[in-house]
Order: C-alpha cells, then structure tokens, then sequence
C-alpha cells in the first residue's frame, strides 16, 4: 500500500525532500491524502506531548509569536474567525480534521471510488492549519518539547511535513512566514 511504502522510505534513512515525490505510476490525491491522514496522526501525537504546558492560562490566544494569532472558523458552531486558546483551537481542530478523513466522499477509501474535484482545496486547509501547530509548538513550547526529549522527533516530522508542503505547494508562502528562520536552520 501506499501507507507501507511511505513509512518504509522514512525508516529506510532516505532523503526527506525524496521521500515525499510522487512515486511514478501513483495518484497524486492517493498520495496526497496518505500524508494528509499520517502528519494528522503524528501532529495529533505532537500535540498530545506538548498538552501538559499548552493550557488555557498559559496559551489565552492561539498564536505563533506576537506577530501572528490564528483563528477558528469551521461555518458549523464558528461561522466567523474566532480568537480561542490554543488548546481550544487543537482540539476544534484535531475533531475537524479527523472528521473529514472518516468522511468516505471526501477521503474515498474504496478503490475507484475518485476524489472530489476540491479534494486538494479541502488537503490544503486541513494542512495549513497543521502547520499552524508547529508554529505554536516551535514558538511557544519548544523549550517543554526538549525537556521531555522530543526535540529530534518533532524536527523530523517537520521537515518531512515541510518537504511534503512545499513539494506539492499545498501552503501559500505568507503562512509559512513564522517558521521562516527556523527553517533556514532545519531545512
């Protein structure tokens, strides 16, 4: 499966920036929605790490730095951007994004069942905000994250996350502003 073959190439020690190309012969949205589903599953874990210091006294607004504050909208209970914590806006989004994989007309998982025609829409905003938990984690608890000794897995998972983005274009590049030194340090 495409999931196998994924996990393989990152174990196997290969190159991230190669790791994330499209393998000939493979559907784009296939491979797409493959990593979409897995950072979901490792950014979940991620934040699950960093819980324990992102709470609602410490972290008031979701935000990467005083520059940049995120906030929720999903046109259900928040139909304007809304300011919430930063754990509120994790868990509106960790519910919002595993919503939509488990939705079968978005995510098909039946072979021939074809994608939406806004399936890469749809992969770019769940990402884009996925990205916005690294901002709030390399800004905000970066320092908790080595603490409980994390630090090389979190940096892995970005850069294969930032490869796989930047690969696709699936973020524009005014949201990747606030990792921007930190990408000239990592990548």
């Amino acid at each position: 499966s495409l999931y196998k073959k994924a996990q393989a190439s990152l174990k196997s020690g290969l190159d991230l920036k190669t790791v994330v190309q499209l393998p000939p012969g493979e559907n784009i949205n296939d491979w797409i929605a493959v990593h979409v589903v897995d950072f979901f599953n490792r950014i979940n874990l991620i934040y699950g790490t960093m819980s324990e210091f992102c709470t609602e006294r410490s972290c008031p607004v979701m935000s990467g730095g005083l520059k940049y504050e995120y906030r929720w909208q999903d046109d259900q209970k928040y139909k304007k951007p809304t300011k919430l914590s930063a754990p509120q806006y994790m868990n509106m989004l960790m519910d919002w994004i595993e919503t939509l994989i488990n939705n079968e007309d978005i995510f098909p998982t039946r072979t021939g069942v074809p994608f939406p025609k806004n399936f890469q829409q749809v992969c770019t905003k769940i990402l884009t905000r996925l990205f916005r938990v690294f901002v709030h984690v390399y800004i905000h608890h970066f320092d908790g994250i080595i603490n409980v000794g994390a630090e090389a897995h979190v940096n892995t998972c970005y850069k294969h996350f930032y490869y796989f983005i930047t690969e696709f274009s699936l973020i524009s590049h005014r949201e990747l502003e606030p990792l921007v030194r930190r990408n000239a340090i990592l990548i």
